[in-house]
């Protein structure tokens, strides 16, 4: 078996591989043949050469940070529990020995972390993580694109977003990626009030992507809403169906760690989460 966290993406080959990757600090177990002696003489400090296969496959993760992703009615936010569920995946990616890259994308592409592996990359990418701040209008799909035609070479790539954009477009940009070979992951994040709508009184809702706002008796809307929420919801359904997309949809009440658990156990069945 390849990797220590099987299932979630293959594991780089080590050893006497085509490409050298990058050096990293000995720790005992390491094999002793892959130090190297030139290194050490010039930092007199022990260092390991590692390779990886050309069929490696690193984990980017795609965090949406529009101004949607601040929305919360209880006590966790989207970009919170977005933050959990990345910082998790890169932890595990990092602990198998893989390399895990980071995009936060707002209306613009906010911050790029190339993937590594080195357990000093994964404090950075935490610190980038923990202040990611939602703003703005959504660009994810237009940056999905831009994605997909550069970044080299095949990865797993995990979206995590709330997908508040026109499913047509979206489509496009799924099938953008998956023209590009890419391995692609949703987590896709609704708070329960979006889907339930069980607003008691008139109620002034925010666009926190910086539309206008709009009061309304929820009675009086609730039909047409709940219809427009499960149209989304099915095409949203066809568009992963169609594109081979691993979809998962997450409501902010579930415990994280459960959703990542079927995450990783779906990947290592072979199943997806649709």
């Amino acid at each position: 078996m390849v990797g220590n966290v099987s299932g979630m993406h293959a594991s780089p080959h080590r050893g006497s591989s085509v490409e050298f990757a990058e050096y990293r600090r000995y720790v005992p177990g390491d094999d002793l043949r892959r130090l190297d002696w030139r290194a050490y003489g010039r930092t007199d400090r022990y260092y390991v050469k590692e390779f990886e296969a050309d069929t490696n496959l690193r984990l980017c993760l795609v965090l949406d940070t529009s101004g949607s992703m601040a929305f919360g009615s209880g006590d966790v936010t989207k970009i919170a529990y977005a933050q959990r569920l990345a910082g998790s995946l890169a932890y595990l990616a990092v602990q198998q020995g893989d390399a895990v890259g980071l995009t936060c994308m707002g209306t613009d592409i906010v911050r790029t972390i190339p993937p590594r592996r080195t357990p000093s990359h994964l404090r950075g990418l935490n610190d980038v993580l923990e202040n990611s701040t939602p703003a703005g209008e959504t660009g994810l799909v237009s940056r999905l694109h831009e994605f997909a035609e550069t970044t080299r070479g095949r990865a797993l790539v995990v979206i995590i977003s709330d997908l508040f954009v026109e499913t047509p477009d979206l489509k496009e940009a799924f099938d953008h990626l998956r023209f590009r070979k890419h391995d692609v992951s949703v987590f896709h994040l609704l708070d329960p009030q979006e889907v339930a709508f069980d607003f008691r009184r008139p109620t002034r809702f925010l666009d926190l992507e910086g539309g206008v706002s709009l009061f309304a008796d929820p009675s009086e809307i609730f039909d047409r809403y709940q219809q427009a929420m499960m149209q989304y919801l099915e095409e949203v359904q066809a568009i992963v169906l169609e594109t081979g997309v691993d979809y998962h949809r997450c409501s902010l009440e579930d415990d994280y760690e459960q959703v990542l658990f079927q995450f990783l156990m779906r990947r290592n069945t072979g199943r997806s989460g649709r």
